[in-house]
């Protein structure tokens, strides 16, 4: 195969379950209330997979792939790569890639997952845009999705008012255009940070636990240094940036990000109200939205950037 220098996102599909929770449900089961959750993440309602029911993240992640492929005008053996983000598995092994690739029906491809919770998506960007560089992958399907609601502790009122489920997939095409495609990736850790955001896999409580206090302190300061990292690797000012796509996490963290960022609220996409913070989903969910509207065009910039349990942080420079 050739060195194509290029990686293009050149499709996005999404998928949500039917099933929606608002605020109003929540203050029936927790102490809580539809204006304190308002104010304090900008979230209304979110899709959640029924209580009782054995829906998957690879049934999920399924469905948002095969709109992505469809959308993509490709068949599902063209795809030669799968990378899904994801922190609720269907099970520890084989990988919800795996699954998903049995479910669509890409033969030609390899599968894999990655974990990075909430920057599981541009992790997952960023190995699948190095595939493409290195001339060894044409078409990867790079995946987030999340049944986050499965590890919810529903008593808890500073976690489970905040979360959905839910899917996001794009196909990253390799292309020999330089001037569009993914310009630059950057992605951090800091593992002295792990306990503050975290989902034990043993153990008693195997529910989210989350420090929120000081996950709001290092989202704001490492999403945004990822994404000036990103812009200073490629050479571009804010002033060239069409639309931030951040992760989905809380409103008051993106207006934090947004304002270090010097970006006007127009150029910043949320969706959260609607969906709630869906984790390695949300940048894919967002970027459905505005392309949907028409918003996504040929030259458009996008800056995408997400902080997830680890802590794990990263940044996508792209153009489309």
């Amino acid at each position: 195969m050739a060195n194509l220098q290029s990686a293009r996102i050149i499709s996005v599909g999404t998928y949500v379950p039917e099933n929606v929770v608002t605020n109003k449900d929540l203050e029936k089961i927790v102490n809580t209330t539809d204006e304190w959750i308002f104010t304090r993440s900008g979230i209304r309602e979110r899709h959640i997979v029924p209580m009782d029911s054995q829906v998957s993240a690879s049934e999920l992640g399924a469905k948002a792939a095969i709109i992505a492929i469809e959308r993509a005008g490709l068949k599902p053996v063209e795809i030669d790569g799968i990378i899904c983000a994801t922190f609720t598995p269907d099970s520890f092994f084989p990988s919800t890639a795996c699954r998903i690739q049995a479910i669509i029906g890409c033969s030609n491809a390899f599968a894999f997952d990655v974990s990075a919770a909430c920057a599981g998506f541009v992790y997952a960007l960023t190995v699948a845009d190095g595939l493409i560089k290195a001339g060894r992958n044409k078409n990867v399907l790079v995946i987030g999705t999340e049944v986050i609601s499965k590890v919810l502790d529903w008593t808890d009122r500073s976690t489970c008012v905040l979360f959905g489920d839910g899917a996001g997939a794009v196909v990253l095409q390799a292309s020999e255009d330089t001037k569009r495609g993914i310009l630059s990736t950057h992605l951090t850790s800091d593992g002295t940070l792990g306990d503050i955001l975290k989902l034990p896999a043993w153990g008693e409580k195997r529910t989210m636990q989350m420090k929120g206090n000081d996950v709001f302190k290092h989202a704001v300061r490492m999403m945004s240094e990822a994404a000036y990292t990103v812009l200073g690797d490629a050479g571009y000012g804010l002033d060239r940036v069409d639309y931030l796509i951040p992760h989905q996490a809380n409103i008051r963290i993106i207006q934090a990000v947004a304002e270090l960022l010097k970006l006007p609220k127009d150029k910043v996409v949320t969706n959260l109200e609607h969906f709630g913070n869906t984790s390695s989903a949300s940048i894919p969910l967002a970027l459905d939205e505005v392309w949907g509207k028409g918003l996504i065009k040929n030259d458009t910039m996008a800056l995408f950037t997400a902080l997830g349990g680890g802590i794990t942080a990263g940044s996508v420079l792209c153009v489309f």
